[in-house]
């Protein structure tokens, strides 16, 4: 019998069928925009909506799960991560003032088991879903000899769209400007190689519960990224004009606060202005790891920061709470000689 498909390791039938299973998944995150179904060469979306706004501003964001992936491997459960992914993508969105349109992921295993496929691509409807996104695409590469046979790796883009004077890109930060922190759901997805050393993580330290963390270790560690786009949004439509924003991912504090500062201006955190969780203290004492380097790789309980008038800044918390969110006035703006932040 002569080689084929199937022999050197990519089964073309079992992708059909993952499409199969992903179908009623996709179905729940479509938009009246969405032109076409799954299955074509490209996803087209329309555009008509778009043309009410005086200068429409497309915006993208891409990005993947990283190292957060090994926990699903461990624990065999494949169906959050793909919430992490599209909340990497789309926060990065919202958090320049837009409106996510759609996602395409990207999924590349060493073996295409159909039911782990549509696991995964049901946590990425679920991510649309929480952020109005339409599924619009994706691919799934099957990949032997690259990948090992249990193993993927996830990632996505996004893109939205904002009216160019609705834009959010920290010009108008002063001093004395109020810093809101939105309360993160956990490590989200960054940090994950430490975190993995920290704790050693194998099959049996994921399965041990934690009674300071009211779970398991791997439960803690796989809760999905938070999204945030509902939330922004809820702070627009308050009335707030939301000045700068960060979405605190690989670099924590000290390097995504900056990103929304002009020159001069300092952001002043207070670290007990608000509770970090319970994950990132056994962290801390379990690596004996130093605050700074807490602070400059974990997002330590807050998974974006606001910048906003001081005097809206009651405003915004209350629209945030009203939105399902925990929110708190973490610090402030202040003059300094060069942007950056400062903890105390």
């Amino acid at each position: 019998m002569g080689l084929d498909y199937k022999s050197s390791g990519v089964d073309i039938e079992a992708g059909y069928r993952s499409v199969e299973l992903m179908k009623e998944h996709v179905k729940r995150t479509m938009r009246p925009e969405v032109l076409g179904g799954l299955g074509g060469f490209s996803g087209a979306f329309s555009l008509e909506k778009v043309k009410k706004m005086e200068k429409p501003v497309l915006l993208s964001g891409t990005d993947g799960v990283g190292t957060k992936l090994k926990i699903a491997f461990l624990m065999d459960k494949h169906n959050t991560v793909g919430i992490d992914c599209v909340a990497m993508c789309v926060n990065d969105v919202a958090c320049a003032g837009g409106e996510p349109l759609f996602f395409l992921d990207y999924i590349a295993c060493g073996k295409n088991y159909p039911e782990k496929i549509a696991a995964i691509v049901s946590g990425v409807c679920e991510g649309c879903i929480q952020s109005d996104a339409a599924l619009i695409g994706g691919e799934t590469a099957e990949m032997p000899g690259f990948y090992p046979e249990d193993e993927y790796d996830l990632a996505g883009f996004a893109v939205g769209v904002a009216d160019e004077k609705n834009l959010v890109t920290g010009k108008d930060i002063t001093p004395g400007d109020a810093l809101v922190g939105i309360a993160s759901s956990g490590v989200h997805s960054n940090g994950f190689s430490l975190v993995r050393k920290v704790f050693d993580v194998s099959e049996t330290n994921l399965k041990r519960y934690y009674p300071e963390l009211g779970a398991t270790l791997g439960d803690t560690l796989l809760t999905p990224t938070k999204i945030y786009v509902k939330a922004l949004r809820a702070v627009r439509e308050a009335g707030v004009t939301i000045k700068g924003c960060s979405h605190i991912t690989g670099g924590g504090f000290y390097e995504n606060i900056p990103r929304m500062l002009p020159d001069g201006i300092v952001a002043r955190v207070h670290k007990d202005s608000y509770p970090v969780l319970p994950i990132f203290k056994l962290m801390q004492k379990k690596g004996e790891l130093e605050e700074k380097m807490m602070y400059n790789t974990f997002n330590m309980g807050i998974g974006m920061v606001l910048a906003v008038d001081s005097a809206d800044a009651e405003k915004t918390i209350a629209a945030l709470k009203n939105a399902g969110e925990d929110a708190y006035l973490i610090g402030e703006t202040v003059s300094g000689d060069e942007k950056g932040v400062e903890l105390c």
